[in-house]
């Protein structure tokens, strides 16, 4: 064992020999002396057999295990993982001449908990959400180099607004260069990535596959985006021969993206750009729309917090079926971790009884598959959604 050795109490490995990656405070009886924050330790279980490597850190999840196995945590370690996630995306088709933007690493998704990787034409940008995964940059970068070869023009690290509280944390390019914003394609639609400037890795891209199939439900239709950010659901309606859309955002700067990616679109449709809380919007509808999207930011990022976002996403949802024509759609989303898949649904049926609506649930909907979510870490899938028709 070439790492610092953390101890588990006894019965406290069953998780861990379950594969899942999370190994909570609680369950620890010994530490070596002077582990800090982002060291690589070996997890034993009561009898200090090996069960492991992760990164360990002083809070609740204390350990985010990498290897179940007696692994050197290196930039061949890294490769071989960021390998076998880059493949399968390959093989999804997502690196095509028509898609360009998509996820290589999803954290515990892929075996790599803290580390996220967005791809957006040629630029792979890098977010850590552990501190652990950010001391292992150099690796990474290493790695990627490696993994994407030709296709890649350059490494950015955007991890500061993720680990906000560590100084020694610093944005910036790992690897080449690139001018933004960068034009990129999603399933044929081209965008304008700032990955510097931008929330998350610069775009959302857990929702392309809805936005794609928004785009079928769309022609001749009438459309309210709302919550748009960049506006992928407009466009997605507006190219695929919707007749009016409105994007809706209480964010000046968001409406500007928007418009500055439907500039590099070809759509004939009518495009109305409103500032505005969505939530005071929709109670009195300007126009009979056919399709309402409600695709909020996460109304809760903690426990404490599930019954507010609970109440949150029925009103909004309740306003939206009152306005909404008989017939209309509605493509409905929680990205809130912690209200599950039961949960969300039980909670739009509760607005469609408060909003004496009748509803029939089309589809259900969930993240893509370069969102992966493993089998032993059930708590990967956050992303829901519902397309409703509301009678």
């Amino acid at each position: 064992m070439i790492y610092p050795r953390i101890v588990l109490k006894k019965g406290k490995n069953l998780s861990v020999l379950r594969k899942h990656p999370w190994v909570f405070s609680g369950a620890i009886d010994l530490i070596d002396e002077e582990l800090q924050d982002g060291d690589l330790v070996c997890v034993l279980d009561s009898k200090e057999n090996l069960l492991g490597v992760g990164h360990f850190q002083h809070a609740t999840i204390a350990v985010r295990m990498l290897s179940f196995e007696n692994s050197v945590i290196n930039s061949d370690f890294f490769f071989l993982k960021l390998q076998q996630a880059f493949v399968t995306r390959i093989s999804l088709g997502l690196l095509s001449k028509t898609n360009s933007i998509f996820r290589i690493c999803h954290g515990e998704g892929d075996g790599l908990p803290g580390l996220i990787i967005d791809f957006y034409g040629g630029v792979a940008v890098v977010q850590c959400h552990t501190l652990g995964m950010y001391k292992q940059l150099t690796a990474v970068k290493e790695a990627l180099i490696k993994v994407i070869d030709k296709q890649l023009v350059a490494i950015y690290c955007k991890s500061k607004e993720t680990l906000h509280d560590i100084d020694e944390v610093e944005d910036g390019y790992l690897h080449g260069s690139c001018t933004v914003p960068h034009a990129a394609l999603e399933n044929e639609i081209m965008y304008h990535i700032d990955w510097i400037n931008g929330q998350k890795t610069g775009f959302f891209i857990d929702q392309r596959e809805n936005r794609t199939l928004l785009g079928r439900y769309s022609t001749n239709k009438k459309v309210l985006n709302t919550f748009c950010y960049s506006g992928g659901f407009s466009l997605q309606a507006l190219c695929k021969g919707a007749t009016l859309v409105h994007s809706l955002d209480s964010s000046k700067r968001a409406i500007e993206l928007t418009e500055q990616n439907l500039k590099l679109n070809s759509y004939k449709g009518t495009h109305i750009s409103v500032i505005a809380d969505a939530m005071e919007y929709i109670k009195n509808l300007p126009e009979d729309f056919d399709i309402i999207v409600l695709d909020p930011p996460a109304f809760a990022k903690h426990r404490d917090k599930r019954h507010q976002a609970i109440q949150g996403y029925k009103r909004l949802n309740a306003h939206a079926m009152r306005q909404i024509k008989a017939g209309g759609i509605i493509f409905t989303f929680s990205c809130s971790q912690v209200v599950d898949k039961a949960l969300f649904t039980h909670t739009v049926i509760a607005a469609a009884i408060e909003a004496e609506r009748e509803v029939k649930i089309l589809e259900q909907l969930h993240q893509p598959a370069d969102h992966p979510i493993s089998a032993f870490h059930p708590e990967g899938e956050y992303l829901k959604g519902l397309i409703i028709q509301v009678l």
